[in-house]
């Protein structure tokens, strides 16, 4: 047995000798008693040696009756002493200092002893008052829709509230008296355990009867204060530094006798070199902190000082106490104040003759600001008492100045329990869909479960053909008793057969379906998704509609994000909230990721939301959407998640045309949640914009269909509309329908075999029994079918129906009398397999009899037979535009290309019949070509021999159109050439910046420059209206504007002024212009010109490029500028390849309109000459390559005639 264990059985023994001791008067109850406890005792020792010499249930039924619970008597008890009963409050107190230890007041600084005798840390502030209040329901103003609230307080709790008040005044008066005595007033209260103390000994301070009375401070502050330190340094300073000791000493009775001696011995120093002084103390091992007495002003300026304390004292905790010693000078004042602020210290100052200095310093100033904050307490609860009769309670409406405005609007709403806790994040385990996308996984298509999949297999329709053996039109004909009619989804009929076991299991999959959806539903219907729906997007916002008609609905919004906050948002990417009334504001200035931080943040963000104004939707969506922070970084909104229980402020067209204008080309969507509250009491506040609940959901049901986004209307009744759900209903009842239709074909196959076989009548039929046919299908019935009437009438029927008029599967047996023989259905007329090519078109009569074969008097005789599909291609007249189109060539030529103008000569001649055919005869072992090839003219079209179908007159005809055509490239040509083309292209963006080289190596080239930039200025920039900007770089990257500007005649004229000024020397830093170009947010396509390649590596350069451009999809074109270095130009190819756009290398030795002269003034008659240059840029390139192609079409056209 162990210690613990012989003690409680001592002590148990002892408890049994006083219980027998008083067993005379209750011998029963003691005697079972007392035997109970001989058990037990028995039983005790006996425990930890061996447990099996004694009995488990009777030790059991022991305890039992020991444990059993016996209510104490209170009758005549004694009422407890007051100080012995422990309040709840006490409880309270200990739980708000168990973190807190317990310090002398001494060794604390006023902003530590604050820390627990503060107004806020005894919970006597204004919004603790407030507290104690009892809130009544916050009312909407009917004149300006302000919210007013009233609170009301009980006359015990502000009279116990204002003597605590006064007790805390008296307490911060006790502080100040004692800071006001001894040492403590001439230089503060000193913190720290390791002091060094720097005494100014300048002439100044030491002068003019000055020392004695200095050196007597000094012993007074070694006596009271330095004494019970640990460790001490002394040094006095003026022109020179003097220290007693080398190295801080440990503090005891001679070493204080050591420095008091040394005091005596100081003498004035002729000036006050501070910094020399201070530099030799921030530098000493073993100290945590200085005392600095200044008396004079330093020779150092106050900047100096203090940037020097600033940068030692980083990384290091070694706070100034700097004290302002008898000084009037307010510069030494301001000096050490900034001292002490740049080192996380304290500043006191003391001065003979003006008392009022002294309450300057750092920790009498905070306790005079405490003793204020309660006096303005005091006084407010003076304004309160004047509405107090007795025991009343006081009635405050929209009182207590701007604390109650700076409570939260919730605070005066009741609020479920754990409101204002931290929020409980659950990470969804999935990334949730809308129902659209769900079902697009798990719908009826999706499972193959639609009725008209199952059924097609099986399914055929009726088909009607013309057989030209018989010369009529035939329809297919099947047996009613071989197959169900069913109507198809289309609305035609169709004959199916049906498998009863294949419907049997379509049913128990289609309840499985049903079951599933109901699932889903039921999803949709719980926690937030029955408030929010689902949020599906990565890069979420949330609207929230703060507008003064929710006031009343406040805790209501605020505890509806929380479950969002919990369920639904941890697992984004990036999210915001924005609330808005009549202005905007938003949680953070951009999406942050959902980290438990940020979402905590966000949460008590949403607890000091407030209700005011009305519903500015607009200014919080283009919040939302026009982010310049988003886009620059890339990150974009998905979705816009609008809480709101009313119509926005602005009209219903404008707020959904924007939205539609917003969202169109991008993934954007906006999702409208209406939460239903009550209509407007005619009392309230009126918005400035008011629709019934039917229109308001009218309005924002389109606003959330314009952007291709879901509507869901909700009250606390529950889920009134939503999208996600009918989309599901409406699959549930696609099942339904089906499920029903399979009943239907079920039926209809149980009665056609209870006519037949009436012995099943009431048996459940399992599957449709196997059907052999033993005779013949019968003919087809009489109708109206069509035919044909010839000279003379047809006087024999035909008994039996054809195979092609039939889709049946299985084998038709030959009729019977039948003298031909019988043709399968692969055995039909060629002509049949050829398309029709239209319809033919008949014409109904009467007979005088009626006909033998359809037992009818009406007859039919065709009119029109379908014509034969022309393959002639006719030549077509282009339609050409007369003025030049701002855009690349590589666009122009897609309107405007000889392919696009039907002119393209390989095309007109390689018709279907224009091929020429050889066939491989098996008896002679060669090729033979055809019959009359002789007779057609042969061409050789890209290798391939074709026979020539165009007359001369069609070919001189394409010729004509060629030519005009030819022509108006040779003016796109010239255009592109001249001007400012030449050099820079055509520039077809709107936003746009210019990288122009200003290297070393462009130095004969820069007046050329400066021209060519004020004409592409004048010239497009300023036509076009685009807005643009120019960077010149060469060692370095010089920028006009940092932003691009409007091509304005101002803006026009400043640059070209700016460009003229443009030098060229350095090296080429390429890559550095680029960045500064992407730093602009807006631009679309950047033009870099320069004359060879960049300094550093151009992978490098690509490959920066391509992060930079991986987001953005900003085009660079680049121009070669007088650059014949292959290496350079392969450069700018790539680079322009790579982003997206276009490489123009300009061709100075070229004269585009000497070369349209010669080329008109010959008449395209030569193909060679005059020859076209090989152009490298993408524009030129790609027309040259077209007029080249022209001309070449216009001499085979030639040369087919």
């Amino acid at each position: 047995m162990d210690i613990f264990g012989r003690r409680r059985y001592s002590e148990k023994k002892e408890e049994e000798d006083n219980a027998r001791e008083e067993s005379s008067d209750r011998p029963d109850v003691l005697g079972r008693e007392d035997e109970d406890e001989e058990r037990l005792s028995d039983l005790a020792p006996e425990d930890d040696d061996d447990g099996e010499d004694f009995d488990e249930d009777e030790v059991n039924d022991l305890e039992e009756r020991e444990l059993q619970w016996k209510d104490p008597s209170t009758k005549n008890a004694v009422p407890p002493h007051s100080l012995t009963v422990t309040h709840v409050n006490h409880t309270q107190d200990l739980l708000r200092v168990q973190h807190l230890s317990a310090v002398s007041a001494e060794d604390q600084s006023t902003e530590e002893w604050l820390q627990t005798h503060s107004i806020e840390f005894q919970k006597l502030s204004l919004k603790d008052l407030v507290d104690k209040g009892k809130i009544g329901n916050p009312q909407p103003d009917t004149v300006d829709g302000k919210v007013k609230q009233c609170i009301q307080f009980e006359a015990y709790d502000v009279n116990e509230f204002e003597y605590k008040l006064h007790v805390a005044i008296e307490t911060y008066t006790k502080r100040i008296k004692w800071l006001l005595q001894g040492s403590r007033r001439v230089f503060g209260n000193i913190k720290g355990d390791k002091v060094a103390v720097v005494i100014d000994t300048s002439d100044a301070n030491c002068g003019f009867g000055r020392l004695t009375t200095f050196q007597e401070s000094l012993i007074h502050l070694l006596d009271e204060q330095i004494s019970k330190k640990k460790c001490l340094y002394l040094l006095s300073f003026g022109s020179e530094v003097d220290s007693l000791w080398k190295v801080p000493r440990d503090v005891n009775d001679r070493i204080i006798e050591e420095g008091k001696e040394w005091v005596m011995r100081l003498q004035a120093g002729g000036g006050c070199n501070l910094l020399k002084a201070m530099k030799m103390v921030m530098n000493l091992p073993d100290v945590d902190s200085v005392c600095l007495v200044l008396g004079s002003v330093p020779d150092q300026s106050a900047e100096v000082l203090s940037d020097y304390i600033h940068q030692m004292a980083v990384g290091r905790d070694i706070p100034l106490h700097a004290v302002a010693y008898d000084c009037n000078n307010h510069m030494t004042n301001i000096t050490l104040r900034n001292l002490a602020e740049s080192s996380k210290g304290r500043y006191h100052c003391y001065t003979a003759t003006c008392e009022e200095q002294i309450y300057t310093s750092t920790d009498i100033s905070l306790i005079l600001k405490e003793i204020k904050k309660t006096q303005d307490i005091i006084n407010k609860i003076k304004e309160m008492r004047q509405g107090m009769m007795g025991t009343a309670l006081v009635s405050i409406m929209n009182e207590i100045n701007t604390e109650v405005s700076k409570l939260p609007q919730s605070r005066f709403l009741p609020r479920p329990p754990g409101h204002d806790q931290p929020l409980r994040i659950e990470t969804p385990k999935f990334q949730p869909r809308s129902s659209v996308d769900w079902i697009s996984q798990h719908g009826l298509k999706a499972k193959r479960l639609d009725l008209y999949q199952v059924l097609a297999p099986n399914a055929y329709s009726y088909k009607e053909e013309f057989i030209p053996v018989i010369r009529k039109a035939v329809q297919s004909q099947v047996h009613e008793k071989s197959m169900v009619q069913f109507t198809w989804h289309d609305g035609s009929v169709k004959n199916v057969h049906v498998d009863l076991t294949q419907l049997f299991e379509y049913q128990k999959q289609l309840g499985a379906a049903v079951n599933l959806f109901e699932r889903r539903i039921d999803w949709l219907s719980t926690s937030s998704r029955r408030i929010f729906g689902t949020v599906v997007e990565k890069n979420v916002v949330f609207l929230i509609d703060l507008s003064v008609s929710n006031v009343k609905y406040l805790v209501h919004i605020q505890h509806s994000l929380r479950i969002l906050m919990e369920q639904q948002v941890a697992n984004k990417e990036y999210f915001n909230i924005i609330g808005f009334g009549s202005t905007a504001k938003a949680w953070r200035p951009t999406m942050v990721k959902p980290t438990p931080e940020n979402m905590q943040d966000a949460w008590r963000w949403i607890l000091d939301m407030q209700c005011g104004g009305s519903r500015n939707f607009l200014q919080a969506f283009k919040m939302a959407v026009e982010n310049d922070e988003e886009i620059k970084h890339g990150i974009h909104v998905q979705g816009i998640y609008l809480f709101t229980s009313g119509v926005p402020d602005q009209p219903q067209d404008v707020a959904v045309s924007y939205v539609e204008e917003a969202s169109s080309g991008k993934s954007l969507k906006l999702h409208s949640i209406l939460f239903n509250v009550d209509d407007y009491d005619s009392n309230g506040a009126i918005p400035s914009r008011y629709a019934n609940i039917t229109r308001t959901a009218e309005c924002l049901r389109n606003m959330a269909h314009a952007s291709r986004g879901r509507f869901h209307w909700f009250r606390e009744t529950g889920i009134i509309e939503s999208d996600d759900i009918q989309s599901i209903t409406a699959e549930i009842d696609k099942s339904v329908n089906f499920s029903r239709k399979c009943a239907i074909l079920v039926e209809s196959v149980k009665k056609k075999y209870q006519r037949k076989y009436p012995e099943y009548e009431r048996e459940e039929l399992q599957a449709l029994p196997t059907y052999q046919r033993t005779k013949p299908l019968p003919g087809p019935r009489p109708s109206s079918a069509k035919m044909s009437v010839s000279g003379k009438d047809r006087t024999r029927a035909l008994g039996w129906r054809p195979s092609s008029a039939s889709q049946a599967k299985e084998k038709v047996p030959v009729p019977p009398g039948s003298s031909k023989l019988y043709k399968p259905s692969s055995a039909r007329d060629p002509m049949q397999r050829v398309r029709p090519l239209g319809r033919v078109t008949t014409s109904s009569f009467f007979l005088e009899e009626k006909n033998f074969v359809t037992g009818q008097n009406v007859g039919s005789v065709i009119k029109k037979y379908p014509g034969s599909k022309s393959v002639r291609k006719a030549i077509r007249q282009p339609t050409l535009p007369t003025s030049e189109d701002v855009m690349t060539t590589k666009e122009w030529m897609r309107l405007y290309s000889l392919n696009k103008l039907k002119l393209d000569l390989n095309r007109l001649v390689s018709g279907p019949d224009c091929r020429h055919a050889e066939k491989n005869v098996k008896p002679l072992h060669k090729n033979i070509s055809a019959k009359y090839c002789n007779i057609f003219p042969s061409v050789n079209v890209k290798g391939t021999i074709k026979h020539l179908q165009l007359l001369p007159h069609e070919l001189v005809e394409y010729e004509a159109q060629v030519e005009r055509v030819l022509k108006r490239y040779l003016k796109r040509l010239q255009w592109l050439l001249s001007g400012s083309h030449r050099v820079f292209g055509t520039v077809v963006e709107k936003s746009c910046v210019f990288l122009i080289d200003t290297s070393g190596s462009m130095e004969p080239y820069m007046e050329e420059l400066k021209k060519e930039l004020a004409s592409l200025i004048w010239e497009q920039l300023h036509n076009m209206g685009a807005r643009f900007n120019l960077i010149s770089f060469a060692n370095d990257c010089v920028s006009w504007r940092e932003r691009c500007q409007t091509a304005t005649a101002e803006n026009c004229h400043d640059v070209i002024k700016w460009s003229s000024r443009l030098m060229a020397g350095g090296n080429t830093c390429t890559l550095k212009a680029i960045k500064m170009a992407f730093a602009d947010p807006d631009i679309e396509a950047v033009y870099l010109l320069t004359d060879g390649k960049p300094d550093t590596s151009t992978s490098l350069v690509l490959r920066e490029v391509s992060e930079m451009n991986e987001n953005r999809r900003v085009k660079i074109n680049t121009i070669s500028f007088n650059c014949e270095d292959s290496t350079a130009n392969n450069f700018l190819k790539l680079l322009a390849s790579e982003t997206g756009g276009r490489y123009h290398r300009c061709h100075g030795e070229f004269d585009a309109d000497l070369f349209a002269h010669k080329l008109l003034s010959e008449g395209f008659q030569d193909t060679e000459y005059p020859h076209l240059p090989d152009f490298e840029g993408d524009d030129l390139r790609r027309l040259g390559e077209e007029i080249t192609l022209a001309r070449r079409f216009l001499s085979q056209s030639r040369n087919y005639r």
